[in-house]
């Protein structure tokens, strides 16, 4: 160990008198090992750390689908959650359910009225969880009973209050951390009734459910669900499921249990049977992060390309330094030190490099997370974790080490095969030296241009399906177009029906609005409303029914949005006025849902069945078809949608309003404000955004995905560049008498451009070569974040291959300038 200190300090030494070298070489390999770092520390937070849950192992999430429409992630009817819970206690120790996240407006003493975040759960999800109640107590099972309902000619049972239970950070920020909120009473808004707040969570506590369900991970509210299942509806869905296993169980046989349940469900029940219900078993954890695994597997890739083009480089300059240092190392063996001697000299500068590489490189990862914290998409789970962790430093030691080894190994070998006595009879010439590593730089090279080919082929591919997601047409015009949160604060429909006209008339009286309306939901707005539809053939034939998004919306709503009319009409105030009680029953549809229904015809004055107020479905008349609205996401059309007038659900579900001004969105927001507040002090606006925000974060994503590897690449690019460039600059010193001879007997300096740069553009090739098929293979990897393009996208790869033979040429000039203006007689007489 002593000897090995003894090295380290020689080494040091060595590198403090070559001061430019050891600046490229720690540099360079701080820059791999710092972009590994900062992905591994997301590989880290999103990949590997478990759920923070009791034995999260054992969680499960169940889905429902209908095969028949191609529906996946369904929700549970309330009646068949209950058969689900009931009839498999085998494999579960319990099952949960929990209700869509959304915003409800509250009241109090403790401040102004404000709309939170709110969810409703079962009373055993907390349980489920393994999640521990900080203040006051958690659910129980009675806070779940359902509320009486009338008998005939007797007066109305008092209204049950909700059963709430507060996040930790909402009773921090609303009540101060009080713990005398225990017990207090709360108003819901819009006729909600009152609810008793019974205790506050544990800190952090979240619900990590998948991106693509759009629940609230921190809700500010938890309500106990009070729900007669045996009077409920089974067609009217609800619940996301939560089970935890059996610690016998596993998911197989979880997954064959569910199947019987679904298959007596679907044996009792035509509409099932008809829609094709089943159920799947999904581990909680792997259902969280498969969305998101390719792509951060892809960026590790990326990244893991990084390093190894820094330690070629790195080993290239170190096999360089070693052939320069040809006699002194001769010298050493000459006077008894043995080869292993001289290796572990050599291992020791790379030590050395890396260790002070990879202290440089932390600090580097360190504002890589800060950069990812930035960048990142909203929908990557557990993004806000991410940090510099043991494991995370751990893994930068590692790497650390196996670059030192990486670095090390190559140039230590080379001097251990190398004789003393050939070493000294050597002429003290630089080519010599210089020239005995001559094919180990230019397969380093060769290696790096292909590892970057494969990168920059990557970053091409990304780039090219960004532009194409932002060239997507999602059937509006986001630009201009102010958007928020606020339900109407009535209980009666005819009170909401007047406030919506009243608000409207204000906000159109705003300078520079052009149009008002309101929607629920609205597109890319992580909202969702999903029914199902059906031409006649459906009313004897159920199994010809289809799922599609229902946007329940307010008159001029298509012009607010600037959605293209493509046949018949759109909604009139005159429809809005029409009492629902009349029986008026008009759609709007989607051009895709009425090619769907209509192939080939008119759509307008044909008639579609829907269940949207009654048990059963109804006839409706499509009134106009206007141009499809990407609702859940840019990167594919999304389902065929339905767009239904507010009043025929009691004026109720609008409650996402859109403001179109010619002065901007971000200039509205104070007078919008200030209409609401006039028409309605206790009003509380929430999420107040512009209408890009959604389109941005439906982008953010892949825009994610593209800026990393873009970087990853134009670094790579850099360091294949530079070694291309420090190759030549060798090739050039080691051939300095070969090209005064050259010259002396008539070649001309443009020849001797053409022959060094020839050199490079050769390695360029090879790298070229060897990176076509690694990026063949590897690219396919990446067919989950392509947009429009395939991962073998021509365009691309022939791009990306005249971009790279560009910038190895710019990588040949300057050694190569360098070797035209020799003098020839110089030349000769410095060689």
């Amino acid at each position: 160990m002593a000897r090995l200190f003894a090295e380290v300090g020689f080494a040091v030494r060595s590198l403090r008198k070559s001061f430019g070298f050891a600046a490229v070489t720690t540099l360079t390999i701080a820059l791999g090992i710092g972009a590994c770092a900062a992905i591994f520390s997301v590989v880290n937070a999103v990949l590997l750390q478990p759920l923070p849950y009791s034995d999260p192992e054992r969680l499960v999430l169940i889905w429902g689908e209908l095969r028949a429409r191609s529906v996946k992630d369904w929700l549970f009817a309330p009646p068949d959650f209950r058969d689900l819970r009931l009839q498999s206690t085998a494999v579960f120790e319990d099952v949960a359910g929990l209700t869509p996240s959304g915003r409800v407006p509250i009241g109090d003493a403790s401040g102004e009225p404000e709309q939170v975040r709110a969810a409703a759960a079962t009373p055993n999800l907390f349980r489920v969880l393994g999640a521990r109640v900080q203040i006051g107590r958690d659910f129980a099972e009675d806070d779940g009973t359902p509320q009486a309902q009338a008998q005939a000619g007797q007066p109305a049972p008092p209204r049950l209050p909700a059963i709430v239970i507060l996040s930790h950070g909402f009773w921090q920020r609303r009540y101060g951390g009080d713990p005398a909120v225990v017990g207090r009473q709360i108003d819901f808004g819009n006729g909600g009734g009152r609810a008793e707040i019974v205790g506050v969570l544990q800190p952090g506590f979240e619900i990590l459910l998948p991106p693509r369900v759009n629940m609230e991970r921190i809700p500010d509210i938890w309500s106990a669900i009070r729900i007669d299942y045996e009077n409920a509806s089974r067609n009217n869905v609800a619940f996301r499921v939560i089970a935890r296993l059996r610690p016998d169980a596993t998911s197989q046989a979880a997954q064959a249990q569910v199947d019987r349940v679904a298959a007596d469900l679907r044996q009792v029940f035509p509409l099932k049977q008809t829609s094709g219900l089943y159920f799947n078993v999904v581990p909680m954890y792997d259902d969280l992060v498969g969305g998101v695994r390719p792509a951060i597997v892809s960026l590790m890739g990326a990244v893991g390309f990084v390093l190894l083009i820094a330690c070629a480089n790195v080993a290239n300059l170190l096999v360089v330094r070693a052939s320069a240092r040809g006699r002194e190392l001769a010298v050493r063996a000459a006077i008894g030190a043995s080869r292993f001697e001289l290796m572990r000299h050599m291992l020791a500068e790379s030590l050395v490099v890396a260790g002070i590489g990879t202290v440089l490189g932390v600090a580097l990862a360190h504002l890589g997370v800060r950069l990812l914290l930035l960048l990142g998409p909203q929908g990557m789970p557990r993004l806000e974790t991410i940090g510099i962790d043991p494991r995370v430093l751990g893994f930068a030691v590692a790497a650390g080490l196996l670059t030192a080894l990486l670095c090390g190994i190559v140039p230590a070998l080379r001097v251990a095969g190398t004789e003393a006595i050939e070493a000294l009879r050597a002429t003290g010439g630089r080519s010599s030296g210089l020239r005995s590593g001559g094919r180990f730089r230019s397969a380093m090279v060769v290696t790096e241009v292909a590892l970057s080919f494969i990168l920059l082929v990557g970053a091409g591919l990304t780039v090219r399906s960004f532009a194409a997601l932002a060239r997507v047409d999602p059937g509006f015009d986001p630009r201009n177009l102010l958007t928020f949160s606020l339900p109407a604060p009535f209980p009666e429909a005819e009170q909401r029906a007047n406030f919506k006209r009243q608000l409207r008339t204000r906000l159109l009286a705003i300078p520079g609005v052009e149009s008002v309306t309101a929607a629920g939901p609205l597109p890319l707005d992580g909202g969702t409303s999903s029914g199902r539809w059906g031409t006649e053939a459906a009313a004897s034939d159920p199994s010809a029914f289809r799922q599609a998004t229902f946007h329940f919306v307010l008159p001029g709503y298509f012009e607010a949005m600037k959605t293209r009319l493509i046949e018949g009409r759109t909604f009139t105030d005159a429809d809005n006025d029409v009492p629902a009680a009349r029986g008026v029953r008009q759609l709007v549809i989607d051009d895709i849902l009425a090619q769907k229904a209509f192939p080939g015809q008119s759509a307008v004055g044909k008639t579609l069945l829907s269940r949207i107020t009654t048990p059963e479905a109804e006839r409706f008349e499509v009134i106009g078809v206007v141009k499809h609205q990407r609702h859940t996401g840019l990167a594919s059309d999304g389902p065929e949608a339905i767009f239904i007038l507010d009043t025929l659900v009691g004026h109720g579900a609008a409650t996402r309003w859109a403001v179109r001004s010619s002065l901007g969105a971000d200039r509205l927001g104070a007078s919008v404000r200030a209409a609401v507040t006039e028409l309605a002090p206790r009003a509380a606006i929430a999420e107040m955004q512009p209408m890009q925000a959604f389109v941005d974060r439906a982008m953010a994503p892949l825009k994610f995905a593209t800026t990393l590897i873009g970087i990853f690449a134009a670094v790579a690019v850099a360091l294949a560049g530079i070694g291309l460039y420090g190759v030549l600059s060798t090739i050039v010193s080691q051939r300095t008498g070969e090209i005064g001879m050259r010259m002396v007997f008539g070649a001309g300096r443009g020849s001797i451009f053409g022959l060094v740069v020839g050199e490079g553009l050769k390695l360029a090739a090879a790298g070229v070569l060897v990176g076509l098929a690694g990026a063949l293979a590897v690219t396919r990897v990446m067919a989950s974040l392509l947009v429009g393009i395939t991962p073998t996208d021509p365009p691309t790869f022939a791009a990306i291959t005249a971009l790279f033979f560009a910038i190895a040429a710019l990588a040949c000039w300057v050694p190569a300038f360098r070797a035209s203006r020799l003098e020839p007689l110089d030349a000769i007489r410095e060689e």
